[in-house]
């Protein structure tokens, strides 16, 4: 951009593609810059705070309920009421902020739409900004999308209702710079949004509303509070209109959610069991802790013993507060070409959202349309016509030790090992080439699960229980032996698929330094963000 455009202290480092002039305006990106000057260094320290709680569990404190918060546990108070277009959320749809997804995602018969900056979207420049471009249409129902074969895709007259989702607190957008500092990635995505579409979605009915994701603990809920206090007072708009749905997906944030939704209480619209990440942050979290390992990554379901903890705190937690309790991914998607996979896929979906619906969540998440229906029934069995079963009082005694109980740490196998290296590749490829939600293997795949698996592989080899069902130890010479065995059925497939090949060279390498690493990587997508474009 012309730096005689630019409000003072601001740069943008990226082609302007066609019509990112209608987001990159002057006055949206001094509004980024007075977000960005205002709470960059509370989210920096924040950050250091995340590395120092790690330290101390690397010595050997475990997590436990805050002592100096038990009054926030213990006292008599609810979130601020919801608005209607909140209320009924039985099936939430989610996927990126591409163009055909969006539009597909809205007339998929869902009641609920995240559209996300996150983990489904690869962030390269052009997906963030084209992403804001789409949903500024979108959210003005001007949206189409006209496919190769001439087809034309527009909103329904009935749509789902529209949440998103920013990116989290770790990761930065590197093409802004304020007064030479990056800005924060969540920061950025929401203050566009936001800036360019509130109150056309209040004129409309049906938002602002968001999905904050990754947050470890109540300190960082109420940094994104406070980020929603200032921007409302900017635009004008009234306090308490922002409402947000916070991602319970690490596991230290379980120790906390009801200070989460207390920090939030003015602008929250309850929790949701993130569960794929919630898994990525117990292995990450407490990978250094002797003895902790756990079991090939399709044996850690939500019927797991430290997983059907969290699930049912989270519906107490969230109910006891008068707050909406959604439950997370049905990561199986339809199968086009085999019968009898597809009604095995189909019986997961069914039985994932009745053991929700029967727990008292509210509602659920899936990620293809051909879903909705299924799902749908499942809710509305346990629901009939009642939107929402806010209601519902759980009474279970959940201790600390709960969340810890990790097992199972078997089978370990070598199917186990090959499946995350591939997935790992496959996904990191696809992702560096500019799509961040992948189906893989009959399951839809996103940064969260590409987390998992690199992360077991990288447990496996280091813990001594890191053994395969046969005896064999995981190590560094069985994954490098392993690699390019994957790599060559990735190509494979991916060949079949009309798609390049390059990146998928690249993520392999990528796959084995993360994985072998001797410190184990934060987050695979920040050295790969720094990859891209």
């Amino acid at each position: 951009m012309s730096t005689t455009t630019l409000p003072p202290g601001i740069a943008v480092k990226a082609e302007l593609h066609p019509r990112f002039d209608e987001i990159l305006t002057p006055q949206a990106l001094a509004f980024v810059a007075k977000l960005h000057r205002a709470f960059e260094p509370r989210r920096q320290e924040l950050l250091k705070a995340r590395i120092a709680r790690q330290a101390r569990i690397d010595a050997g404190q475990m997590p436990d309920f805050l002592a100096e918060t038990k009054h926030v546990r213990d006292g008599n108070w609810k979130i601020a009421s919801l608005p209607k277009a909140l209320e009924c959320r039985r099936v939430e749809i989610t996927g990126p902020v591409e163009r055909k997804m969006i539009i597909n995602a809205f007339n998929s018969g869902a009641d609920s739409y995240m559209a996300d900056f996150e983990d489904s979207n690869s962030p390269n420049w052009f997906n963030q900004i084209q992403g804001q471009v789409n949903l500024k249409e979108a959210i003005r129902g001007e949206i189409s999308h006209t496919n190769e074969a001439g087809k034309v895709y527009k909103l329904a007259d009935k749509i789902a209702t529209l949440q998103i989702r920013p990116r989290g607190w770790h990761l930065d957008e590197k093409h802004v710079a304020v007064d030479g500092q990056r800005v924060s990635g969540g920061i950025f995505d929401f203050a566009l949004v936001f800036f360019h579409n509130a109150k056309e979605q209040i004129a409309r009915g049906f938002g602002p509303f968001y999905y904050l994701p990754k947050l470890e603990s109540h300190l960082e809920a109420r940094l994104w509070n406070d980020i929603f206090v200032l921007a409302q007072n900017e635009l004008g708009i009234p306090q308490g209109t922002i409402k947000a749905t916070v991602l319970l997906e690490t596991i230290l944030a379980s120790f906390e959610m009801e200070e989460i939704l207390y920090e939030l209480r003015e602008h929250s619209a309850g929790l949701n069991a993130g569960r794929w990440d919630y898994i990525f942050s117990a292995i990450k979290k407490f990978k250094n802790k002797p003895g902790f390992c756990l079991a090939n990554r399709g044996a850690i379901t939500m019927e797991v013993p430290f997983m059907r903890s969290y699930a049912l705190a989270l519906v107490q937690a969230c109910h006891k507060r008068g707050a909406p309790a959604i439950g997370g991914m049905a990561a199986l998607i339809p199968i086009k070409n085999d019968a009898v996979a597809n009604e095995k896929a189909l019986a997961g979906v069914r039985h994932d959202k009745q053991r929700d619906a029967n727990d008292g969540f509210d509602g659920g998440w899936i990620a293809h349309p051909g879903l909705v229906s299924i799902a749908m029934e499942e809710f509305v069995k346990v629901l009939g016509d009642k939107p929402n079963q806010w209601g519902k009082q759980r009474d279970e005694t959940v201790k600390a030790a709960d969340f810890l109980n990790f097992v199972p740490e078997a089978p370990i196998t070598e199917v186990g090992v090959r499946n995350n290296i591939n997935v790992g590749i496959h996904y990191l490829g696809s992702w560096l080439a500019g799509n961040g939600c992948v189906p893989i293997h009959n399951l839809m795949e996103d940064a969260a699960t590409a987390e998992i698996s690199r992360s077991q592989v990288w447990q496996w080899v280091v813990s001594p229980k890191g053994m395969l069902d046969d005896g064999r130890k995981v190590d560094a010479a069985l994954v490098r032996a392993l690699i390019p065995q994957e790599l060559a059925k990735v190509k494979t497939a991916v060949i079949a698929q009309n798609e390049a090949v390059a990146t998928y060279e690249q993520a392999a390498k990528i796959f084995e330094e993360m994985s072998l690493a001797k410190a184990f990587p934060e987050f695979l997508t920040l050295p790969l963000y720094e990859a891209m474009a």
